[in-house]
């Protein structure tokens, strides 16, 4: 089989294999929702209790919108994934692209520095993951794009509750002095917990500082090398409504992560 032959065949499986995770995904939604409509009175009670918690623990304050995710990842639908070993990042420096639909954002991870976070970021992107997701959360005040979240719950701005089906910790490579600079690619976590981290991460396009809680920092696992001016055009077009934080203006949405 000759190679343009061999890379057409791998693009197919790789195509049907997301056509797959599509339809599992739909057809888990569609029993979810006939679930919810026979038993909504108990869920409504039921929700409004976890709601309320969640609210109180993870939802960022207003001086401080800290790049948190809220819920639990091992609730996502996506819960027959393990964490990746770390010794996938193989003590290197990755290269790659992160393809938005407003420009390709050029990227290099550091798997010596953060090695489980490279390492689960670099196999979700192989999986095909992050493709069709969308960064949910712009937050002004300290300069972050957040995304990462298949289910894309967080577009109301706080932190989403998609993740891979596991968590894991602790935090790796965090600045002693909370600096993010201008181009830190990082993990969104919830908050005052170190072991809360999934798939959910953040870019930052501004040189920022971002308070450690009581749980630390946040895990830096790269940074970005080239088109830092797709991520700050998404900032100068706002937030949805006009605020801080939240959904961005213009809906920002992952087209594919590519890592070598």
């Amino acid at each position: 089989m000759s190679s343009s032959k061999r890379e057409r065949e791998y693009e197919r499986r790789r195509y049907e294999k997301w056509q797959q995770r599509q339809a599992e995904h739909k057809a888990r939604r569609r029993r979810l929702q006939v679930i919810v409509g026979s038993l909504l009175g108990v869920l409504l009670v039921t929700a409004g209790v976890a709601g309320a918690v969640a609210l109180t623990k993870d939802k960022p304050s207003a001086a401080t919108p800290i790049p948190s995710s809220t819920g639990s990842p091992s609730a996502s639908p996506s819960s027959t994934r393990a964490l990746p070993d770390k010794s996938v990042a193989g003590a290197r420096t990755w290269t790659g692209t992160l393809t938005l639909n407003s420009g390709a954002v050029g990227i290099e991870l550091d798997g010596a520095a953060a090695p489980q976070a490279v390492a689960n970021f670099v196999t979700l992107a192989k999986d095909g993951y992050f493709n069709g997701t969308v960064c949910h959360r712009l937050a002004l005040g300290i300069h972050v794009l957040q995304c990462g979240d298949p289910t894309a719950t967080g577009e109301n701005g706080s932190g989403g509750t998609g993740g891979p089906g596991y968590a894991w910790g602790p935090i790796e490579n965090a600045p002693a002095d909370g600096v993010y600079k201008a181009g830190t690619i990082a993990m969104a976590r919830q908050s005052n917990d170190g072991s809360s981290m999934g798939s959910q991460f953040f870019l930052v396009y501004q040189d920022t500082t971002i308070p450690s809680d009581t749980a630390g920092g946040y895990t830096i696992f790269g940074h970005i090398t080239s088109g830092l001016g797709v991520v700050q055009a998404i900032a100068d077009a706002g937030v949805q409504g006009g605020g801080t934080q939240g959904a961005p203006a213009t809906r920002v949405t992952i087209e594919g992560v590519e890592t070598q």
